[in-house]
């Protein structure tokens, strides 16, 4: 426990830093992410894959996209027992991912009650038309 109380006291201004600074990134990133949704998202039964780009930059994207994920899981899980935005951030990380059933994960969180709203909210807000259910 000392070590602990120890660590806490030797880098208490690092900590509040990097709290401060995961809640300004994640201010930052969730409406961009909100307002990058396409509109007809959540309106299919199985989520449809298209994509245009070249085989190796498809892969490239998905990569960056998915290290990005894993880095803010891992990061928003620290903050879960410092101070900072861990839930938040463990959510951001999940949603950003590429996983089995990740699609029906988001059409769950969705229908919850409050979500979409909330979420449509901020969309016209940023001069988005709203989310579509099916």
């Amino acid at each position: 426990m000392n070590n602990l109380i120890n660590f806490l006291a030797e880098y208490a201004g690092w900590l509040v830093t990097m709290s401060l600074l995961t809640a300004l990134i994640t201010l930052a990133l969730v409406p961009i992410l909100i307002t990058r949704i396409p509109v007809d998202y959540f309106s299919h039964h199985r989520r449809l894959r298209t994509s245009n780009s070249h085989p190796l930059v498809s892969v490239a994207i998905k990569t960056a996209k998915n290290l990005l994920g894993v880095i803010f899981f891992l990061v928003g899980f620290v903050l879960l027992f410092l101070p900072g935005q861990g839930l938040i951030l463990i959510l951001v990380g999940m949603l950003i991912m590429n996983y089995p059933g990740k699609y029906a994960l988001e059409r769950w969180l969705i229908q919850r009650r409050g979500v979409l709203p909330a979420l449509n909210a901020l969309r016209v807000r940023y001069g988005k038309p709203p989310l579509l259910l099916p």
